[in-house]
């Protein structure tokens, strides 16, 4: 196992991830970015027309190994009548 450390960017700025987890895999660790965009998005992009989240993973000798980013855009189309 290998710990890996979800350093969040989102609208509030960066948040780094001190702590990290332990994981077992690669495929492990894309289940992880998969799971924290969606809660993120699930929590943020209500009420919003717009909504940017990257995710950069670093592994243990904090090399970065993987940039993940989630884009949410809601443009509201006035009626022509």
């Amino acid at each position: 196992m290998s710990r890996y450390y979800f350093d969040l960017h989102n609208g509030e700025g960066p948040t780094t991830d001190d702590e990290g987890q332990e994981m077992p895999s690669r495929e492990a660790v894309a289940r992880e970015i998969t799971r924290t965009l969606l809660d993120i998005a699930n929590e943020e992009i209500t009420g919003s027309d717009r909504l940017v989240v990257t995710l950069t993973v670093r592994d243990d000798q904090d090399r970065t190994i993987s940039v993940a980013s989630l884009i949410f855009t809601n443009e509201w189309i006035n009626d022509p009548q």
